[in-house]
Parts: structure tokens; C-alpha cells; sequence
């Protein structure tokens, strides 16, 4: 939510005191006799143009105006967040999002062209129609942010049976309990920190880098030690791969193919060599 239009403390307490109440209300199926009085305005957002990666996708925007028009480093931006189904019509969820130039008049918010920052097309939003059009896109409004806080999931808790933290779970919490199945060492988000916390980056592999070290992936440390345990008759048998490949992986000339890897995971399995289940 853009809270921008008051600096004060105050300010900030009248808004954030009636989102706290309703998703307590929410909470505990309480009816509220007076609604939020900013509810069904639009859920936006502000973001600060702070990296080239936020900057580039404008060019086309200020390529047609002065330079005292364009928007530049360090200038604000309005950022929106669309609706579940509520996408125009031809787009890749994962790759849109609109943003505006700032402006502080929450009436004019609907009427501003909004701009996909990946296709570069101009879009209309619309916070009161629960479906899309082609060239509008159907945005949250701060009552659909609230609701989805009061009942949104948390994948790192469960509940006091130990089953997943869902939509509907109540009661009090607490942390789940995980089991290794592969190490991958990933960069993850801090070089676009900005525009994973505003939601500008809905796909995952937009965000993390792997980096995969030859000596220490899955093959070295699970693979290749299992497949050494077994004969090479027996291997070449139960797989139906050739004596020669099998002892091409085993000495490191080589390594099999993913589709491969698969059909060698299913073999040392069903020998007992392999305890994990393989995840391509």
C-alpha cells in the first residue's frame, strides 16, 4: 500500500491501526459493522528507480520526452500487483508487471496509462471489475491485500499436528521439520532486492543463479560413490546400459545423459544403493 502522503507517525497509525483490526476481525469470523474506509481503492505502491535494471526497461518512455520530463535515477515510480485470473488477455503472467510514473492523486490512478516493464506495451488498470480485458488489467485493491495477510499459507510452519501450514490453518504454530534431499548452492535475490520485496519479479528463474560445482553436485557425492559398490556385469544387467559406458562413468570420462541419470537412479534404487529420491 502506498502510504506515502504523510510522513507522520500519526498518519501511519490511522492507516495501519483499521488493517490490523479487520485482519483480526477476519481472524476470528468476528462480522465488522463498519468497513475500512480505504478498502476498495487500488493496492499501489511506490518504488525508487535505484538500479539500471529498474531504469532500462523506461528508455522507451522517456526516449519521446524532454529530459526535464524523463523519469530518472532516484525518481519514484507507482507499482501495482495484479489479480489471481486477472491478467489481459495474451500475456505471461510470469513476465508482466506494470508500473507508472508517481503521482500522489489517487483518483487519477485509473485513468494513467500503466507500463509493462517487459513487453513495453501500455496497459489500463482497473481495481473495480474482477475480470480482464485486453488492454486492462484487474488490479488488487487494499481490501483483497488485507484479506490475503489474514489467510495467506506459510510454507515454514505447521500446525500442532505437524501438517502443513495452509490457507486455513489457526491456532498456534510452529517450525517444520525438514530433511536434506540435494545441496545446491544457489545466488539468491540481493542483487534485485528492490524488486522481489515490490513484486515486480514473479518468476523464479528471473532471481537465482546456481552454481554448480563439478566436484560437489549430485553425481560425485551420491551417484559415482553408488555406482562403484556394484559389479560392472550386474550394473550393465539391471540398467541395460553397456559395459563400456558404466565404466566410462565410473572413472570420470563421462557422465550420462538426464533422461540417463533418471533411468540410473530408478537401477541403483531398486538395488538398495540409493537411499533419495532423484529429483531432475
Amino acid at each position: 500500500m502506498d502510504t506515502t502522503t504523510g510522513g507522520s507517525r500519526q498518519h501511519w497509525m490511522r492507516i495501519s491501526t483499521p488493517c490490523f483490526l479487520s485482519v483480526r476481525a477476519s481472524i476470528t469470523e468476528a462480522r465488522r459493522q463498519n468497513g475500512i474506509a480505504f478498502e476498495n481503492t487500488p493496492a499501489i505502491g511506490r518504488i525508487t528507480v535505484s538500479s539500471p535494471a529498474i531504469l532500462r526497461p523506461l528508455e522507451g518512455i522517456n526516449a519521446a520526452k524532454d529530459y526535464s520530463k524523463q523519469i530518472k535515477p532516484f525518481n519514484f515510480l507507482l507499482n501495482c500487483h495484479v489479480r489471481p485470473f486477472g491478467h489481459p488477455v495474451g500475456v505471461d503472467p510470469t513476465r508482466f508487471h506494470l508500473i507508472a510514473p508517481y503521482e500522489a492523486d489517487p483518483a487519477k490512478w485509473t485513468q494513467m496509462q500503466w507500463f509493462d516493464k517487459y513487453s513495453g506495451r501500455f496497459f489500463r488498470i482497473s481495481s473495480s471489475e474482477h475480470y480482464s480485458r485486453r488492454q486492462t488489467a484487474s488490479i488488487k485493491t487494499n481490501g483483497d491485500v488485507i484479506s490475503e495477510y489474514a489467510f495467506h499459507a506459510e510454507s515454514k510452519c505447521s500446525d500442532a499436528q505437524g501438517r502443513i501450514c495452509g490457507k486455513k490453518t489457526n491456532g498456534q504454530l510452529q517450525r517444520r521439520h525438514v530433511q536434506i534431499d540435494r545441496i545446491r548452492f544457489i545466488g539468491k535475490e540481493s542483487n534485485v532486492l528492490e524488486e522481489v520485496d515490490a513484486g515486480m519479479i514473479h518468476a523464479t528463474n528471473d532471481v537465482y543463479t546456481e552454481y554448480v560445482d563439478l566436484r560437489r553436485d549430485e553425481w560425485e557425492r551420491n551417484f559415482k560413490p553408488a555406482l562403484m559398490k556394484t559389479s560392472i556385469l550386474k550394473m550393465s544387467t539391471e540398467s541395460l546400459f553397456s559395459r563400456r559406458t558404466i565404466i566410462n562413468w565410473r572413472r570420470g570420462k563421462s557422465r550420462p545423459h538426464p533422461r540417463n541419470l533418471a533411468l540410473l537412479a530408478r537401477t541403483l534404487q531398486g538395488l538398495g544403493l540409493l537411499k533419495w529420491d532423484f529429483k531432475s
